[in-house]
């Protein structure tokens, strides 16, 4: 298993990702567990692969729009839980490159992305509704089928294993240095939710898979899904309120988020996100020592749709300009001023304002210890005040401050970035004991 030192070296610091849940539940374009809602029968499903052929598929684009938005890795579905492979398997000729397109997309994926110098990931669902041997549950579209304990009956969870198993070695051994693997998910000791014939570390074979995992990718870095720990957790479509902590440690984690409530593409857009709302949690993620790993579900035809290029081209715009206060920055001990966030980076530490405040920003603590303020969208200087401890207010002046309160002096109109970031020089003293 890596080290937690091994996963802070990039992992950590780098807290933007682009995960990207794609396969033939575009073309229904009503969810990605469109199968599961529905409950359409294996053989139904199916046939949306002789109709998959997404000519417009350009993963150079996607990866250019990634790494302008100031993201550094990205993670694609290999395999979601309807069990169609997007890559070339020997397991099965349910995969992409039977359908009309013909090609691996997986690898013009990889191929992308790496030149544009993102790192990789996989995601591959340890289900799988349409193979023979997995045996139906409570989540299986043929949940409720007449005959479910009759087919139940012919269906071997070992040989599924060994499938999964060499499908997990297929994409590991194909496609060349693997950063990431992100598998979905384990559902055992459930049956108080309504959850029956759930699936777990045990059904998976989770600890030689994992054994097989990192001796073929060394370097690699596995989630929690797997019904074993991993180097980091992943809360998914909500936002942590402080740093996650696993038995009362703070742990690495990445929060996982839909553009608009769904992973696949969804046509209807049933939750969407505003570029605001995703920066918004962009910068919650960081201040609290996590990240994001920002999903986009494109179309059938290959295509980023207009909310996922949107929001794309706005982190890009704002990233442009104050990408420093994210990559490479993390949580930090200080309480931040109501409306804000901090991150430190080094020396320095980043306010992130979201909403404008009048005037005046007061910091506690910070009196005596800092070397330069600016706005990191343009450099522009911050000038600052330390004004007398418990002074009153007297008409047009300020009133004093906790002792040790720095105030920084700001314009009565907001600059125009989304969310303006001042950065905060601290004095050498006052970066050795910050934590």
């Amino acid at each position: 298993m890596p080290t937690a030192r091994a996963t802070a070296d990039w992992f950590t610091d780098n807290r933007l990702g682009l995960f990207v849940h794609w396969g033939i539940y575009a073309i229904p374009a009503r969810h990605e567990w469109v199968m599961n809602r529905e409950e359409i029968d294996p053989a139904t499903y199916a046939r949306y692969a002789e109709f998959f052929d997404p000519d417009l598929y350009d993963p150079r684009a996607w990866a250019r729009a990634a790494k302008a938005a100031g993201m550094t890795y990205a993670v694609i579905t290999t395999k979601h839980h309807d069990g169609f492979c997007m890559w070339d398997t020997a397991t099965t000729d349910y995969k992409v490159t039977n359908t009309p397109y013909g090609s691996d997309t997986l690898r013009e994926f990889v191929d992308a992305f790496r030149a544009e110098g993102l790192r990789i990931g996989f995601y591959f669902s340890l289900l799988d509704w349409t193979h023979e041997h997995f045996p139906i549950d409570a989540l299986h579209p043929l949940r409720n089928h007449p005959d479910r304990d009759a087919i139940n009956a012919t269906r071997d969870m070992a040989q599924y294993r060994t499938v999964m198993h060499e499908q997990v070695r297929e994409i590991l051994t194909g496609y060349g240095e693997i950063d990431i693997l992100f598998f979905d998910y384990s559902y055992d000791n459930r049956e108080h939710e309504g959850i029956w014939n759930g699936k777990g570390a045990a059904d998976w074979g989770s600890p030689e898979l994992l054994a097989m995992v990192h001796e073929l990718q060394p370097g690699i870095i596995v989630n929690d899904r797997a019904g074993l720990p991993g180097a980091f957790v992943t809360p998914e479509e909500y936002q942590p309120s402080a740093p996650v902590q696993v038995d009362g440690k703070e742990v690495p984690w990445i929060g996982c988020q839909t553009m608009d409530g769904s992973w696949g593409y969804f046509r209807e857009k049933p939750r969407p996100k505003s570029p605001d709302i995703v920066l918004n949690l962009l910068i919650d993620s960081v201040a609290k020592g996590g990240g994001l790993l920002l999903n986009v579900g494109p179309t059938a035809r290959g295509e980023l749709d207009d909310l996922a290029s949107g929001v794309l081209a706005g982190l890009a715009k704002w990233m442009r300009y104050n990408r420093r206060s994210i990559v490479g920055a993390g949580a930090t001990s200080l309480t931040a001023p109501p409306d804000a966030r901090y991150t430190r980076r080094g020396d320095r530490l980043y306010l992130h304002l979201l909403s404008w405040p009048y005037a005046h920003v007061h910091l506690a603590g910070l009196a005596g210890k800092v070397r330069h303020v600016c706005f990191l969208h343009d450099g522009a200087e911050v000038r600052t005040a330390v004004f007398k401890p418990g002074a009153a207010a007297v008409h047009t002046k300020q009133g004093g401050q906790p002792e040790g309160t720095l105030t920084l002096k700001l314009p009565v109109g907001r600059p125009g970035d989304t969310v303006p970031v001042i950065e905060i020089l601290l004095t050498p003293e006052a970066s050795a004991e910050l934590t």
